[in-house]
């Protein structure tokens, strides 16, 4: 069993950063696969980035260039350096923790554990 913790959310302006972390405790790192998602009210939880266990990264298109995700492994820390955002961005950002070893998936099946979420906020 994986616990996860977010933190890092805030509020910023247009074209601003922030970088969100996701603590793990519980099952290890190297055994499972973590994803960031995000959740905006009336729509569907978006998957926004995911590293394997292997390393294997994929990103959503609305995202790619501009968020990197990232481990520190001896930390148990999933990182989302979020550059460039815009309103759009704005949402609940969720970490979640998968057993995916070899590919990540962006999709909300692939994961059974999740945080509580963090909020972020771009204003224009």
């Amino acid at each position: 069993q994986v616990q996860l913790v977010e933190s890092g959310g805030g509020s910023v302006q247009d074209g601003g950063s922030l970088r969100l972390s996701c603590a793990a405790s519980g099952d290890k790192f190297s055994r499972v696969s973590v994803g960031w998602f995000r959740l905006v009210p009336g729509k569907g939880r978006e998957g926004v980035a995911c590293i394997a266990g292997s390393g294997h990264i994929d990103y959503a298109d609305s995202v790619k260039g501009r968020f990197t995700i990232s481990k520190d492994s001896a930390k148990d820390i999933v990182y989302l350096q979020m550059d460039s955002l815009s309103p759009e961005d704005t949402a609940m950002y969720y970490c979640a923790g998968g057993r995916q070893y070899s590919t990540c998936v962006l999709r909300v099946d692939g994961y059974g554990a999740w945080g509580h979420g963090t909020q972020v906020t771009v204003s224009s």
